[in-house]
């Protein structure tokens, strides 16, 4: 029987052998400076990440610069023979990728047919009711320019568009998962780039989208959540997750039937864009002028920011906190000491909830034992909130400069 240890160098990290590239010409299949890895592999290629049985291994994923047509190339130097090694197999590399894709999408294989599917793509135009539009300079200084639409309607041209686009999420957005495209609730927010192709006409890259789950509130209202958002690597760090988050506002705000808009399990770079963009936003309200925020947390700022903005209660709490702290002297030890205990105030509410909770619970007779064991004693609570206080203070710093900028 074989050794197994000898097989350790036929284990290979999914991650580092898997490669995305967005095509806008044939010449882009030979740079390689343009490809980009995966965050993660662990939706395709299990919790490990791992792919067995192979040498030399390279995995690339072109797709077509706007409509997003998907090549797979997969290339190695051996792959292990099962009558060489007891039976032991290398791992189904294609089963594995295929499974992965939405129902009715499939990889292209032949690379000829992809050369000629990037005719197709000159043609492509963009999906919905444009938006807006804003242009950004690259590090490199190239000006860049950037359109964002709205679509609400799905014909099956978009689904099927859509369903390539989403394709990215397992690779980029843990814990993700595909939509009904089926379900009308859904509203789409799309990115493209404009730009100029080498025959000198206008040509669209897709860039990223984000959904928005429209939750029916009573009587006839609606609460949008956005769900997910995703900018493809090429194209981060240029604006657009923060464009996405003022036209997704803009389109809302301007609905009457609109409570409030929330977010669902926002990552900490949304969290910190969209925190950035209602700070700006509210700064110019009257409730949250200077004078008010230092007399503490009011309804009249939960009121403003969801009438004027849609802002939710919560997050005007979070934006209150950032304001406050723009407007403090934290030299002034009076100052500083009393947004401190603001802050701290909230992040203590849950702990001091559970404690009523066990007290409302002990007036009854009811055991509490193993309730207790669960929370922190005083003096541990007072050092977690210290340590927490302290992230939220460097986090609302980043915004505050940024705000000041």
């Amino acid at each position: 029987m074989a050794n197994l240890d000898h097989l350790q160098h036929l284990v290979l990290d999914a991650v580092s052998v898997v490669n995305f590239q967005i095509v806008r010409s044939a010449e882009d299949l030979d740079d390689d400076d343009q490809k980009f890895i995966p965050e993660m592999a662990h939706q395709i290629f299990g919790e490990s990440e791992n792919i067995f049985g192979y040498e030399d291994l390279s995995i690339d994923l072109y797709y077509t610069a706007g409509p997003l047509n998907i090549f797979l190339d997969i290339k190695y130097e051996k792959k292990i023979d099962e009558k060489d090694y007891d039976g032991i197999k290398a791992d189904d590399i294609l089963t594995s990728l295929t499974e992965s894709l939405p129902n009715g999408i499939c990889y292209l294989t032949n690379k000829g047919e992809f050369l000629k599917s990037l005719e197709d793509a000159e043609k492509f135009q963009p999906f919905g009711e444009k938006l807006h539009e804003f242009a950004t300079v690259s590090d490199e200084g190239v000006q860049r320019h950037f359109e964002i639409y709205f679509v609400e309607t799905v014909s099956q041209k978009f689904v099927n568009f859509f369903s390539r686009l989403e394709t990215f999420i397992l690779w980029f957005v843990d814990a993700a998962s595909y939509i009904d495209l089926d379900d009308p609730q859904w509203n789409y927010f799309l990115c493209y780039e404009k730009f100029m192709n080498k025959k000198g006409d206008f040509q669209y890259a897709t860039v990223g989208y984000s959904t928005v789950y429209k939750y029916y509130a009573y009587p006839e209202n609606i609460r949008p959540r956005i769900s997910q958002m995703i900018v493809l690597p090429p194209f981060q760090k240029l604006g657009v997750g923060s464009n996405f988050i003022k036209q997704i506002y803009d389109h809302y705000i301007g609905l009457k039937n609109v409570v409030d808009i929330t977010v669902e399990d926002p990552s900490e770079e949304f969290r910190k864009m969209r925190n950035f963009i209602d700070s700006k936003l509210c700064k110019d309200l009257k409730s949250f002028s200077e004078d008010n925020l230092k007399k503490g947390f009011s309804k009249d700022m939960v009121k403003e920011a969801r009438s004027e903005l849609k802002i939710n209660p919560k997050q005007s709490r979070i934006v209150y906190e950032i304001l406050r702290l723009f407007y403090t002297n934290v030299h002034d030890e009076g100052e500083y000491k009393n947004y401190r205990l603001s802050v701290k105030q909230r992040l203590n509410y849950h702990y001091y909830k559970q404690l009523r909770c066990i007290e409302k619970m002990e007036k009854l007779k009811i055991d509490t034992q193993m309730m207790k064991a669960t929370i922190p004693s005083p003096e541990q609570r007072l050092e977690q909130l210290d340590q927490e206080y302290k992230q939220v203070e460097e986090n609302y710093e980043l915004i505050v400069d940024k705000l000041k900028d």
